[in-house]
This record gives C-alpha cells, sequence and structure tokens, in this order.
C-alpha cells in the first residue's frame, strides 16, 4: 500500500487504538482497556507499533521485548483493509525493533478459532509450535 506510515503510538492514540480493537482484532484480552494500554506506551513507548494511511489508523501490532524473548500481540488491520500489505509492513518494523533490541526469534499469541490469523502468520514465515502450551493465572479480579 502506498503512503503507508509506520509508527509508535503515543498516548493521544490510545482511545482511537482501543476503538479500532473493537472494529478490526479477534478476541479480547484483559489489558485491552485504557490503564492496559497506557501501561504498556509509558513502560516501553516503542512496543505499540501503528500503521496509518491518510491520517487514519489501518493496523496494529504490539512487538513486546522483556530482554530475552520477542512477544507478538494485537495484529490487527482493518476488515476494510486487508490483503493490501498492512500486516507484513506492521510485522516487518516489528521484526527490525526486535533485531536492533538483539532478539532471535519473535512469537506470537494467535487464537486457535481464527484461520484467517493462522494463514496470515504462516505467510509471514511463523508456524505453531504444537508442544508447548500456554498457561495462564489471572493476577486480578
Amino acid at each position: 500500500m502506498n503512503d503507508l506510515g509506520i509508527r509508535a503510538a503515543t498516548p493521544d492514540d490510545l482511545d482511537t487504538v482501543l476503538a479500532f480493537w473493537k472494529v478490526a482484532a479477534e478476541g479480547t484480552s484483559i489489558s485491552d482497556d485504557r490503564n492496559g494500554v497506557e501501561r504498556l506506551v509509558a513502560r516501553d513507548p516503542e512496543a505499540l507499533i501503528l500503521a496509518e494511511h491518510d491520517g487514519e489508523l489501518v493496523g496494529t501490532v504490539i512487538a513486546g521485548f522483556d530482554g530475552w524473548r520477542c512477544h507478538l500481540y494485537r495484529l490487527a488491520v482493518h476488515p476494510g483493509r486487508r490483503r493490501l500489505g498492512i500486516g507484513s509492513a506492521l510485522l516487518a518494523a516489528a521484526e527490525d525493533r526486535f533485531v536492533r533490541l538483539g532478539g532471535r526469534r519473535g512469537d506470537a499469541m494467535v487464537l486457535q478459532r481464527n484461520e484467517t490469523a493462522q494463514h496470515a502468520w504462516r505467510a509471514a514465515g511463523y508456524a505453531p509450535e504444537e508442544h508447548w502450551r500456554r498457561w495462564v493465572k489471572p493476577l486480578t479480579d
């Protein structure tokens, strides 16, 4: 897509991002609220990457690096803008960030029921690791 801008989110973008995820992202997370995203951007200002076209938010990805592992979350592209290279551009930006930080391998959270996302991740060179299972424990009520 021509004229696609890729940049890190700022605190001024957060309400727009949260509204965008309701339209473009599959599933919800315990952290999908203003406080959760504010903490993310405050802790790691380059982690939330946005794609914009003509001033409109058209895609997001969270590229979190904890110093050891590279984690990808919330790769979301507006439903009317899919298959135009936006997701690929966001992943390239995330992977470049990881390499700059010394990361060696990216991993992504992909819902098992989201076949569209699974195809997109495979096309980007990612593959499931069937021998791993995600274990979670809520830390708040």
